[in-house]
Parts: structure tokens; sequence; C-alpha cells
């Protein structure tokens, strides 16, 4: 919980700086690909030469599959970790979707070799595991500059920016060197350490032997140790102990660049120095050795896109952020195309469709009014078909944080359901791809006129997002079961949330009442979400639960039980959620995820009713099974409920 708390802080603090300096002329006029290149154009065909024959795209026949396009170079230690990590490799077997195909290139001119070396370290990963995924994984040993077609020009032209990207180095100088010692690093694991390099001077390079003990000449340096001993905590927390600028883990000879990363309780400990791994440079070994000073600078050198895409539509497409080096990331982007075409065959079925936004501009808020169809009682399902997109083409237009989004309707001004919510989302970390169908059919009781208003609001500090929504009426289909066709026809609200201190749950009092005529059905429908992090965590990332207690006997209850989770909101993304936001993103959070709608909760209680005589309803919401309690900076609970009755 500490590790990635003090993350978020840190990271808060940086993209609050960068939000506040981007003036919206910067915002649009950003970069895009060349011309007929640019994400959401069409892929052309090519063809490929491939180790086992040819690649041909688009595929022949009629297999519906997107197409994730990886160029390796030997020049990044981060690419280097992806191919050499046994769990990256195990994420590739394990996780990459059927429907998914993986073309790997080179940048380098060594590709030949490199395409044979790739092949046996997915061929080793995949041995035993019963998976098949060899026949949909292609390597070229084509350079991209030879390949004659039109994928370099993406590579280069949409370039490689953000975390992970580009080709992260270490700059060594020494006095009786002719040419600075060049050297690849990887940074530690992002969510971890807590300090950052700084890129505007050199730092004093001081030999610190394993690091596994505090060493005091490391103090105001950044330290030299090699890999072994102990593990990573151990070394970095002993040289944050030698009050270290910063700490250099060297590969030994013939051992690879690894992930450095925190385990289990580690994580608890707050590190507030960088840290990077890189191979041993027998320069510098040699240098240190003898008393000769050495100087270490950071830089990141701009290199190609290392991962594009094609959807299932034929559509080029960006990969978003590989926050630490493991396969699982293109995996998650490859979900998400499958959930797209989901989605997209699924908007595609009958319904009447009412446009309320159509790449509107959001900054703060949004607004329209629209006719309804006349006659809204043939319905019984209600959905919203929303999208937020960015401002630009590419996702770096897109706003930088992460914010809650409310749709609310009014349809009389004069009614109890004026101004309620109808739908909530929340924004994804600088990507601009979400789109969402949210089933509200319960809800239709508010749309108590034929002119409505629907007002989209989020915070009015947010960077501008696109805005598209159309409200979708339908009919289900009732030949099932059951033949009767129930409708909404009154909602009765409950409780809203508030502050989740110590006084919350003496906020609620006990709700009577009584069901309406002709009733066949009550529901009980909420949407719940938790918010800002107080010394527990929460209420976003804490386990909350939420409970509402009928007559005293039967209680309902949702458990954010994912809340804090390492890959809570990542598991989502085949429902939807975002994936490769920058971020935090992967965190399971307080009933939401970046990047996602809030899926509304439903829970027909009919059974547990009084039909004919008094009921009672009561809410009250606990941290950990208790009252919460919090010492500081208590978070809050978004709710808005009801009970819907059916006819």
């Amino acid at each position: 919980m500490a590790r990635f708390l003090a993350w978020c802080l840190c990271c808060c603090a940086v993209i609050a700086a960068a939000e506040g300096g981007l003036s919206r002329a910067t915002l649009w006029s950003v970069r895009s690909g060349l011309g007929g290149f640019d994400p959401g154009d069409p892929a052309p065909a090519f063809r490929v030469p491939v180790l086992d024959g040819e690649f041909v795209y688009p595929p022949l026949g009629s297999s519906r599959s997107s197409l994730i396009i990886h160029a390796f170079t030997n020049k990044s230690a981060f690419l280097e970790c992806l191919w050499t990590s046994n769990e990256s490799l195990s994420d590739l077997v394990e996780f990459l979707p059927p429907s998914a195909q993986l073309l790997v290139l080179s940048m380098d001119d060594s590709a030949g070799e490199q395409a044979l070396w790739m092949r046996e370290q997915v061929y080793g990963a995949a041995a035993g595991r019963g998976k098949e995924i060899l026949s949909r994984v292609h390597f070229s040993s084509v350079p991209v500059h030879a390949l004659g077609n039109w994928i370099p020009r993406v590579l280069y032209s949409w370039g490689c920016g953000g975390h992970n990207c580009g080709l992260a180095q270490a700059v060594f100088t020494s006095p009786d060197w002719a040419v600075p010692v060049i050297a690849k690093r990887l940074n530690a694991r992002y969510d971890w350490l807590n300090g950052r390099w700084e890129y505007t001077s050199p730092y004093i390079l001081a030999e610190a032997g394993d690091g596994c003990k505090p060493v005091p000449k490391a103090a105001g340096a950044v330290a030299w140790v090699s890999e072994g001993g102990c593990s990573f905590f151990t070394k970095i927390k002993a040289m944050a102990e030698s009050n270290a600028s910063g700490v250099l883990v060297y590969a030994l000879p013939g051992n690879p660049i690894q992930d450095m990363n925190c385990v289990g309780d580690e994580c608890d400990t707050s590190l507030s120095i960088p840290a990077a791994m890189l191979h041993i440079q027998p320069a510098v070994v040699r240098a240190l050795s003898t008393g000769k000073p050495v100087n270490v600078s950071f830089q990141v050198t701009p290199s190609p896109n290392f991962f594009i895409a094609v959807n299932q539509e034929g559509k080029l497409a960006e990969m978003g952020w590989f926050l630490y080096p493991t396969f699982r990331f293109l995996s998650w982007q490859a979900q998400w195309f499958d959930f797209y075409a989901d989605l997209l065959e699924h908007i595609g079925r009958p319904a009447d469709v009412v446009q309320v936004f159509n790449r509107t501009l959001m900054q703060g808020k949004a607004e329209a009014v629209v006719e309804l169809p006349s006659d809204l009682l043939k319905y019984d399902v209600l959905e919203l078909d929303a999208a937020l997109s960015c401002p630009g083409i590419r996702d770096e237009t897109c706003a930088h944080w992460d914010h809650t989004v409310q749709l609310f309707v009014c349809c009389d001004r004069f009614s109890p359901y004026c101004n309620q919510e109808l739908g909530r989302w929340i924004t994804a970390f600088r990507r601009g791809t979400g789109r969402w169908v949210t089933d509200v059919s319960p809800l239709l009781a508010l749309l108590n006129g034929t002119r409505c208003s629907l007002t989209m609001k989020t915070v009015p500090w947010a960077m501008p997002w696109m805005t598209t929504l159309n409200l979708r009426f339908s009919s289900s289909n009732h030949s099932g079961k059951t033949s009767e066709k129930l409708y909404p026809f009154k909602l009765m609200m409950l409780y809203n949330g508030g502050t989740f201190d110590r006084d919350y749950n003496n906020r609620f009092q006990q709700i009577k009442f009584e069901i309406p005529a002709s009733t066949k059905k009550v529901e009980l429908f909420a949407v719940i979400t938790g918010h800002g992090s107080d010394n527990n965590g929460c209420c976003e990332f804490c386990v909350t639960s939420h409970y509402f207690l009928v007559n005293g006997a039967y209680n309902n209850s949702r458990v954010f039980d994912s809340a804090g989770s390492a890959l809570g909101c990542a598991l989502r993304v085949g429902e939807g959620g975002v994936p490769n936001e920058h971020g935090t993103w992967l965190y399971g959070r307080g009933g939401w995820c970046d990047g996602l709608q809030v899926d509304p909760w439903r829970m027909d209680i009919t059974p547990q009713l009084n039909m004919t005589g008094p009921n009672t309803i009561l809410y009250f919401g606990l941290y950990d099974g208790r009252n919460p309690d919090p010492a500081k900076d208590p978070g809050y609970i978004i709710m808005y409920s009801y009970l819907v009755f059916y006819k």
C-alpha cells in the first residue's frame, strides 16, 4: 500500500505541474504521423518474409484477428529485459489472446540472428505448457529499414515517448577518456522508488562493492554496485542509509539486465533514491579501481516506436505505455481489441438511437437538449453508448490525469427526478480509446418527459476531453422462461454517500416504505465509488463494503475486495478498461477503474419484501469490517441509490 500511494503523490505533483503549464494551443498542436498513417487510418496490405515463410496482411480468409507489430533493438535495456525475463516470456505464452497475431521485427543490422534468438526464447517459454502460440508469433530476419513497406514510416513518425520508451542511457566520463562511455540502463520499477534521476548535471560515481551494507564513501554520490549477494531491496536500502544520491547496479558478465523490484513486505518501506540496472562497463571498473574520478549523467535518446498495432477493423492503433518489461502489456492491448470488436457488434444490433454528443468538447462539462422517442413505454432497455477521446489524434493530446465523469438528466425541472445521475465513468490516464456501453434500464423512469436536458460533468480544472454519447432504446427478448415484460415505472431515491469518516454511518437513517400497487418486482439499484486517500488509503485503495439492510433481516452487500490489489483494474481490460495507460491504472480501486464505466449494482429484492405492508431499508458502509475512523484526510463515497419498482 505504502509503495503505490507514495508513487501516486509523486506522480500527481509531476503531472499537476505539467498540466498547469500546458496551454490549450500546445495541447492541440501536437505532432501526428505522416499523411495516411495516423491512429484510426486503414492499415495498407503488406507482405514480410519471416523465418517460416511469408507473413501476409490482411490474412487470407475471414478470420477476425488483431495484429501487434513489435520492433526490437538491442540498444534498449527495457527490450532486453522483455525478451530475457522468464516471467515476461511466460506472460506472452499464457495471455496472448487466440485472436491476436504478433509480428516481431528488428531495427538492428543483426536482425537475422536476433529473429532466431527470439524464436528460441518463445520456444523455450512455451515448452511443456500445452499452449498453442507458435503459429501466431512470426519473426522476420529483415531489418526494419529494409522492409520496403509502410511499417518503418509509422514506427519512425509516431516516435517513442514516455515511460520505458526511447533509449534510456547512462553516460560515464572521466578525465583520461577521449569519449564518454554510454550504457543502456533500465530504471527500477516505476512504482517502487520515489527518487528520480536529475538530467541537468552529472553525478559523482562511487565504488560500493555489492552494496549489501552501508558504504560511507557513497554519500552524495551515485553508488556503483554489483548484482548478487543480497536482494535489490537490501542494496538500495543500504545505499539510502549511506546517503547516496542514487544506485547503479551492474549485471555480471554474461548476465542480462533485470527488472529491479521489491518483493512482499519490502514494498512497504519507502525509499527515496533512484536506481537503475545496466551491464558492467570495464572502463568504469578500471577507472574506479585505480582511483580515477568518474562522473555519470543520464539521458534518453529518442527512438522509433517499439510497438504499433492494427485492430480487428484493420485500423492502425497505438499501444500505450508499457510500465515495466513484460509482454502482459501487449496481451492487455490485444484483449481490449477483442472487447472493442464485440462492442461494435453489439451496437450494430437494432435500437432506436438518440444522439446527445458527437465529439463535443468537454472542459468541465458538456450540455445538450434532446427529443426522446414519443412512446417510451414500448422500451424496457436503455443503454448509454459513451466514448471519451482526445482533442488530437494521438494519445499524447489526452488529459494527463484521471477524473470522475457523471451524466445528469432532467426531463421535468419540477420533478424530484430532475438532475439525477444517469451514468458514471472514470477518464483514462492519457489514452483516448475508451468506449463503453452501459445498461441503465432501471433508470428509464428518470426520463419522465419527451424533451430532456443532459449534462456531462467533471471537475472544471480537468484538461479537455471530446465526448460522444448516444442513448440506445430497445426491447429485450422475452422468449426465455417468462414472456412477461416488466417496465420500471417508479423510482424511490435512497441514499447518497459523503465523507468516509467516523460519522459516516451516523448520517443515514432507516427509510420506511410501502410497495406501490401493481408492482411485480422491486430492484435495488446503486452506483457506488470510493475516492480520496486517508491513512488507510481510503476510499480509493482500501477495501470498503456497502450494505443495504432490508426489513432488518436481509443484508445485501457490495464489497470492493480488489481495491489496492496490484492488477485489480488490469484484469478488467476484457470488460472495457482502457489498457496501457500512463500512471497507476493497473491497481484495483474502490468500485471503479481508470478508463472504464462504473457498472451499476442491481439486486432483485422482491422476495425480501412485504408486498402488501410496510418495509424498511437501511444503508451503512464499513472499512475492514468496521466503522471508518481515519486519523487524517478522510476520503469520500459517491453514491446514487434507488429502489426501482416494475410492473
